[in-house]
């Protein structure tokens, strides 16, 4: 699906990269990424070598999907995908102790979104690309059987709260995924402020495919 436009929310088109096309953008989204990810709730210091050789390696990838939103040229958006057990296989077991097939899970990456264009519907045009292209892929053992992605739990207390701050939680769920109780990784990522990278508890939510 690579180079195929698949939406156009308002005057803002969604379209999935691949090859060249994509290496071309490796630079905008790694901003992108470390500018979105910096606020609340994953504080992310990130750096842009690293989110280069992140992007890198997940575009080759089997069945991996990068996805970006443009305003005229500007990239303001991007979402990525994959199966599970290519992009993290070491939650393979976790999966499977939850009674879930990790071989059988497509997996949702990042979905980074400059504040601008929130509340558009180029969230929806992320989910709705990254599920059709789950259901076009063949896994391990055949077709892919639910789609998961993660996000990071913060205690309801933590001062760090923006007054503003509005979790997503009713717009996953309108979209079909549940959290799946017990279905809980960690990923470790250096906070602003922090002198080294510590590890972040991610809740794991799903859906059927």
């Amino acid at each position: 699906m690579a180079g195929q436009e698949v939406a156009r929310p308002g005057a803002i088109s969604v379209v999935s990269l691949g090859g060249a096309a994509l290496a071309d953008c490796l630079d905008a989204i790694a901003g992108l990424r470390i500018e979105v990810f910096r606020a609340w709730p994953y504080l992310y210091d990130g750096t842009l070598a690293y989110e280069q050789r992140y992007l890198a390696e997940f575009g080759r990838a089997k069945d991996a999907l990068v996805v970006v939103a443009r305003d005229g040229g500007a990239i303001v958006g991007a979402a990525t995908a994959a199966p599970l057990t290519g992009h993290t296989p070491e939650f393979a077991a976790l999966f499977a102790a939850r009674g879930f097939d990790a071989e059988r899970t497509f997996y949702c990456g990042e979905s980074v979104l400059l504040p601008d264009y929130r509340g558009r519907g180029i969230g929806h045009a992320f989910f709705d690309l990254r599920e059709a292209h789950a259901r076009t892929c063949t896994g391990p053992r055949e077709r892919f059987t639910q789609i998961a992605f993660c996000g990071v739990v913060r205690a309801p207390e933590d001062p760090r709260t923006p007054n503003d701050y509005t979790p997503l939680d009713a717009f996953w769920r309108k979209r079909g995924y549940s959290p799946v109780e017990g279905l809980v990784g960690s990923y470790s990522w250096k906070e602003i402020g922090a002198e080294s990278g510590t590890e972040k508890a991610m809740q794991f939510w799903i859906k059927a495919l």
